[in-house]
């Protein structure tokens, strides 16, 4: 289900020192802005409570988040009184857009937490990891970077599997239950915590560029 419009959203993250709106100006750069040597970014941050989990938890890491949605972003920065954690941004733009805002190589983890499936096959185009988005990632991950995904939704993750089979990546974590087993280094974001209260297993799996 998608937020409404919400007035003066726009407006509101305008105003905030954190919040980035034309991230192309600073392609290359986002580890000086940052003051940080690793980059971790999260592609379709929702509320972000994940981001700002992590970004706490690894204050030597620099965060980027991305929202496309405007109304959906200002009531992530209104969550935390408009103040992220010093080491981290927040993008508001569409991430098709994402290879002009990255340099080649800059990337150290791309994390994709609980992305729109679009299950309907005329759609597929638009999934994180169609065949339009994994050849950027695999351009703006660095050497042995990582995509690093979590789901809720089997048929997503199934697809997912099967597209980066065929691309230089390399597996190295699977799971169709992650939250089995307590995992104190990833953070629970309020989505995902509504799914586990449900019994839904999360699905997880992280690649490697080879």
């Amino acid at each position: 289900m998608r937020m409404r419009k919400k007035p003066g959203a726009k407006e509101y993250l305008e105003s905030l020192s954190q919040v980035v709106f034309q991230p192309s100006q600073h392609q290359g750069k986002w580890r000086q802005l940052l003051q940080r040597t690793t980059l971790h970014v999260e592609i379709g941050s929702g509320k972000g409570d994940y981001c700002t989990k992590m970004a706490k938890l690894y204050p030597d890491v620099a965060w980027i988040a991305i929202e496309r949605d405007a109304s959906v972003s200002a009531v992530a920065l209104k969550k935390c009184q408009g103040i992220l954690p010093e080491n981290m941004l927040w993008i508001v733009a569409e991430a098709s857009e994402i290879s002009t805002w990255f340099g080649v190589g800059e990337i150290d983890v791309l994390h994709l937490n609980f992305s729109d499936p679009w299950p309907k096959k005329r759609y597929a185009k638009r999934r994180l990891t169609s065949p339009l988005f994994l050849p950027t990632y695999l351009t703006l991950l660095k050497e042995q970077g990582e995509i690093r995904l979590k789901t809720d939704n089997n048929g997503f993750f199934e697809y997912s599997v099967l597209q980066c089979g065929g691309y230089p990546l390399k597996m190295e974590e699977f799971s169709v239950d992650f939250r089995r087993e307590q995992h104190d280094e990833d953070a629970i974001s309020e989505y995902e915590t509504y799914f586990m209260e449900l019994g839904q297993p999360i699905y997880r799996a992280v690649w490697r560029k080879v």
